[in-house]
């Protein structure tokens, strides 16, 4: 079963240089916080927006309370146990991943916190893998706590290895509303500008750029590019097994790429148990990507 995180449009990262959909921005502006922490908001303004993660761990017990220790709270979706942050969750699927994120086309997916240091400070003193300096040590400097200012940013970052091996930015953002909410995935290759393009072309992301990087913003969450020397591993098996969209009109997004020639991994589905479709597909440079319908209904 597919795992599932629900990122929504107030989680547009900082520092982004693409203009925000105003109409999505005037609906969100209407939402009560209880409503915003029920549902994918992006999804309810977008035709394409973030919808999940799908992690594979070998050790339940121990990836749950890594992330409980980013300060989610756990959550049962159809007798799976889950994580659930304001606008984010995570569900978890018992099998060894054959690696990390590390030499993977996606390095690390990112989120956003309104106050890092004593975050990373609790962190480190419960025994989590901070690996700020091995990821930025080269070009930032990383203080004593752990984190390193990102002077494009304007703001302190810092990255934790889950016990499964995925890496996850810790990003600070004092305008953050909420103590935790989604950021960005990573994706790093030889191609930064086709990969954008891919992104922008295939799934109606709105090109710009992070923090001086190429990047596109997708309905809640960030698509930052880095280059590479070369074209880096599949993520499929490994810790982060795929990644996914909400799709309103799936069926016939489906028909339109199968027309343009995308062989889809798994085709068109639909689960009426469960009300959700879900159909796959792998982008050029190895990234799984599941395309669902019905999320935004949970």
């Amino acid at each position: 079963m597919a795992l599932f995180l629900l990122a929504v449009e107030e989680n547009l990262p900082s520092h982004y240089d693409a203009p925000m959909n105003r109409i999505g921005l005037l609906i969100m502006m209407t939402l009560t916080a209880a409503q915003a922490s029920a549902q994918l908001i992006a999804a309810k303004t977008h035709t394409i927006a973030m919808g999940h993660h799908h992690v594979m761990v070998e050790d339940l017990e121990k990836n749950v309370s890594f992330w409980k220790s980013l300060g989610g709270e756990t959550i049962d979706f159809y007798g799976s146990v889950g994580i659930r942050f304001p606008n984010v969750l995570i569900f978890f699927r018992e099998q060894k991943p054959t690696a990390g994120t590390n030499g993977a086309v996606v390095n690390h997916v990112g989120l956003q916190f309104k106050d890092l240091r004593p975050l990373v400070k609790q962190l480190k003193s419960a025994g989590t893998t901070i690996i700020t300096d091995e990821v930025v040590g080269a070009t930032m400097d990383v203080d004593d706590d752990g984190l390193a200012f990102n002077e494009a940013a304007g703001s302190y970052l810092a990255f934790a290895l889950a016990p499964n091996g995925t890496r996850v930015e810790l990003y600070e953002n004092k305008e953050l509303e909420r103590a935790v909410a989604n950021h960005h995935i990573h994706f790093y290759g030889p191609e930064v500008d086709a990969m954008k393009a891919w992104y922008v072309e295939t799934l109606g992301a709105e090109p710009g750029q992070r923090a001086g990087m190429e990047a596109a913003n997708l309905g809640g969450v960030n698509l930052t590019f880095s280059p590479a020397d070369e074209k880096l591993a599949p993520i499929k098996g490994r810790a982060l097994d795929h990644i996914g969209f909400e799709v309103d009109g799936l069926e016939a997004l489906c028909k339109k790429l199968e027309a343009k020639g995308f062989t889809f991994e798994s085709p068109y589905e639909w689960i009426p148990e469960r009300k959700i479709a879900h159909a796959t597909l792998i982008d050029p440079w190895g990234t799984q990507i599941e395309l669902t319908e019905g999320l935004d209904g949970l």
